[in-house]
């Protein structure tokens, strides 16, 4: 039988593991599977990935490079951009973006693509594993439908399965190890082959009755987490004219030992996941006639804190007799969270973005980010990261707190600027120059 073969070599590390898209979700694959054994073929369309990955270098700040060059002197890994080489893989598994359009609708482009290279070399006896974060039926819809023209039959001559990405890139509590596998088959025969697989370098396994309930399950967790940071931002807007601490009363709050998890205001959304994934199950719903009203609420509350932002910036500036317009700004942290040097989605852009359009004079100092490049809707290539130095904050006409690194010094920030307008609540428990503060 196809499936028990398949399995027994799998369970042997005798099969070659094929990872599309080598970011912040495929790398980690990659890596954990050379480092247990497999031998693994990364395939990528950017070209200067494939280079730094075949010369043993690592492109992401969390990912040391020591561990892409032990499995690349250790011949387990490669790297291409040919896609013709897809058939190599006994095991292969999809890792692209799933962003949004311009009118916040899925951009399956990405994925589609992906899947019609699948479709070319697919083969017997192979298993597809899709885990871009997507919605319910795409496994289906998308993969299963292009791979109908193989003439081969899913669950029999190959297997299809879908298993959802839970990275959290600078979390030092979890790994691509540790955190829990959800995984969903076409068909039973699917389900068991995809579990044999990640059993080999997870350690623990969730299996869910399809594809389908395991791209929701994904989408549910960042909705919870997208409808509650929506919540807090909600309230950090009420108590910033009601003149309360929404850091103070989330705080006394989260001392309650049972019923209530505490959330966290900021300056809007960012990362690969909590802006975007809501919107791929509020598309979907409409094709139902389903209205999801929490979700898309969410979605207007969130993305509406970066201007709220800049509104308090230009307060700030008002009340020291300045305008927004020629007014020397300092972003502090361009990443979306703390300690990591990804920049998706990342409210600090948005921020950037309506401030340079005021005729604000920019600039922005982030550890983890030495230079900024064109993304899809922003484009401050012109800028990099400036050094730090007494001389530079008091030059500033404000400094904005955007992302609250830990090697950045706040104390000695306020001590050195004009104002702060802190996002992060960053600046809590300093008390000199806190009449310079601003919390936004």
């Amino acid at each position: 039988m196809i499936r028990d073969a398949l399995i027994a070599k799998i369970k042997s590390h005798d099969v070659v593991v094929g990872v599309i898209g080598l970011g912040y979700v495929g790398l980690p694959l990659v890596l954990r599977f050379a480092e247990v054994g497999f031998k693994v073929i990364g395939f990528d369309v950017d070209p200067e990935k494939i280079t730094r990955l075949n010369a043993g270098q690592s492109y992401i700040g969390h990912v040391e490079a020591a561990r892409v060059a032990a499995i690349r002197s250790s011949a387990r890994f490669e790297a291409t951009a040919d896609f013709s080489k897809l058939a190599h893989p006994d095991c292969v598994i999809i890792c692209v973006p799933t962003p949004l359009n311009s009118n916040r609708e899925p951009d399956m482009q990405y994925v589609e693509s992906t899947a019609d290279a699948v479709s070319k070399t697919l083969r017997e006896g192979q298993l597809v594993v899709l885990e871009s974060t997507t919605y319910p039926g795409t496994t289906r819809e998308v993969l299963l439908e292009r791979f109908r023209g193989s003439g081969l039959a899913a669950g029999e001559d190959y297997f299809l399965a879908y298993s959802p990405e839970r990275e959290d890139p600078g979390n030092p509590h979890f790994s691509t190890q540790t955190i829990p596998k959800v995984v969903g088959g076409t068909t039973p025969n699917c389900l068991s082959v995809a579990k044999a697989l990640y059993g080999q370098v997870i350690d623990a396994l969730v299996p869910v009755s399809s594809t389908d309930t395991g791209e929701l399950v994904k989408l549910l967790e960042n909705i919870y987490r997208s409808v509650n940071i929506a919540l807090v931002n909600e309230l950090k807007l009420l108590c910033d004219r009601m003149d309360i601490d929404i850091w103070e009363v989330i705080d006394a709050a989260a001392t309650k030992p049972f019923g209530f998890t505490p959330f966290y205001p900021g300056p809007g959304l960012g990362g690969h996941c909590i802006p975007i994934d809501p919107f791929y199950l509020a598309w979907k719903a409409r094709e139902h006639g389903f209205a999801t009203r929490f979700i898309e609420l969410a979605g207007e509350v969130n993305t509406a804190i970066p201007r709220f932002v800049v509104d308090k910036i230009a307060w700030g500036l008002n009340d020291d007799g300045k305008s927004v317009r020629g007014a020397k700004i300092l972003i502090l942290g361009v990443a979306y969270k703390k300690d990591v040097d990804d920049t998706r989605e990342s409210p600090a852009m948005e921020i950037m973005s309506l401030l340079r359009e005021k005729g604000a004079k920019l600039a922005y100092h982030d550890p983890f980010v030495p230079k900024l490049h064109k993304m899809r809707h922003y484009d401050f290539s012109d800028l990099s990261s400036v050094e730090l130095s007494e001389d530079l904050l008091e030059k500033q006409h404000a400094v904005v707190i955007a992302t609250d690194h830990t090697k950045i010094d706040y104390s000695w920030i306020v001590n050195h600027s004009q104002l702060v307008i802190d996002t992060r609540n960053a600046t809590r428990g300093i008390t000199a120059g806190r009449e310079k503060i601003v919390r936004a």
